[in-house]
């Protein structure tokens, strides 16, 4: 038999983890939804928005994600895309596709940038419009998006509204790791408690965010954070410490994207989240502990307490079970996923683990952050 003491660990250990599961279903569960709104009569009065797209290497994506934007029922809407020196015929669909969008080549990368900050910061030197929406080249967006976005904006007050939008999953890689990866930013974000007058979490989703110009420039934009890999969640986090009001919700009939086209592909772009341009060994520690300790431990249980005979262990250790796997299939089938790749998960928990001890032994190497052709140094 286990001793008492340490049924008592284990058992006290058993409850913290049911009880961080627990707060991400309680988090899924209170984000915000915003549906394609009404058509608006009065639409013609809405302030004029000009949409930022940076690419670099897009000529796959970027086509849809036009032809969407020209598609909106937003009357008074301009498109600029900022063409990153791609290597691939990015220019030429963008060209394809003009007037009606307008290409900028920017200015070879000054150091201190990343290229997406860069282009960013180039493009919306080029707006004219009152809001800037900043959106990436592979989303896809409803007829109705922009406006929507920008109705929601003005009804809270938003000096930043961001959406959260449909991940599309097609491999199997994808249906695996990436419903994790949405368990992962809504933990650790607490993305729902954005939207609290008081609240000091802050963050944005790159992938679709917008500004009024006069906020956006009084904050010095993508300049104020333009080292900085996680350039979203820097800029919400400076709008949040001014006292800005930010505002995020779940938007899977608004927008969608298929973030990562390959395994190669999604382990790059996730390192480059995991290990950004700001290296700390301790939070990468402190990941790993959390990742093993709150995912794989607990399914040590079940077979630790069948070994010793302990029916309290063995009932707790099933109830984990049917918790962590259950918890898992109802996020991937909310995602669009079939639930049995939610059972998958602790698949899931050992790639993440691969990328936060790939990026903690590239940072104590003093290893750059890579990304679309190009590295970018560490800092602290």
């Amino acid at each position: 038999m286990v001793p008492f003491w340490l049924d008592l660990v284990l058992l006290t250990a058993s409850v913290v983890v049911l009880l961080y599961q627990g707060f991400a279903l309680v988090l899924a569960l209170e984000m915000p939804r915003l549906a394609p709104a009404p058509p608006n009569p009065a639409a013609a009065s809405l302030p004029k928005v000009s949409v930022v797209i940076a690419a670099r290497n897009e000529e796959l994506d970027l086509p849809d994600t036009l032809d969407c934007l020209f598609a909106q029922d937003y009357p008074n809407l301009e498109v600029i895309v900022v063409e990153d020196h791609s290597t691939d015929r990015t220019a030429a669909v963008t060209d394809a596709r003009a007037p009606r969008v307008r290409r900028i080549t920017p200015p070879p990368l000054p150091p201190g940038w990343t290229g997406k900050n860069w282009a960013c910061w180039v493009g919306a030197r080029e707006t004219s419009g009152e809001w800037i929406l900043f959106e990436d080249a592979d989303v896809h967006t409803h007829p109705s998006a922009v406006r929507t976005a920008v109705e929601w904006a003005l009804r809270e007050h938003a000096d930043l509204a961001t959406l959260a939008i449909k991940i599309e999953m097609q491999s199997f890689w994808e249906r695996v790791v990436l419903p994790f990866y949405v368990q992962v930013v809504l933990t650790y974000f607490r993305t729902p408690h954005v939207n609290r007058p008081n609240s000091k979490t802050a963050m944005a989703n790159g992938q679709f965010w917008l500004t009024p110009r006069t906020v956006y420039y009084a904050m010095d934009g993508h300049e104020a954070v333009r080292s900085v890999v996680l350039e979203d969640v820097a800029i919400a986090r400076r709008y949040r410490a001014a006292g800005k009001t930010l505002r995020v919700a779940w938007t899977p009939e608004l927008a969608q994207t298929r973030m990562y086209r390959n395994r190669k592909e999604m382990f790059e772009g996730l390192l480059k989240n995991v290990h950004g341009t700001e290296f700390s060994s301790a939070r990468l520690i402190g990941s790993l502990a959390g990742l093993i300790g709150l995912f794989l431990l607990p399914l040590g249980l079940l077979p630790f307490g069948l070994a010793m005979g302990d029916p309290v262990l063995i009932g707790m250790g099933a109830f984990l079970y049917l918790a962590l796997f259950a918890k898992h299939a109802v996020f991937a089938r909310a995602l669009g996923v079939p639930w049995p790749y939610g059972l998958l998960f602790p698949v899931a928990v050992g790639y993440y683990v691969v990328l936060v001890v790939t990026s903690l032994a590239r940072g104590l190497r003093h290893q750059g952050v890579a990304w679309k052709g190009r590295s970018y140094p560490m800092g602290p």
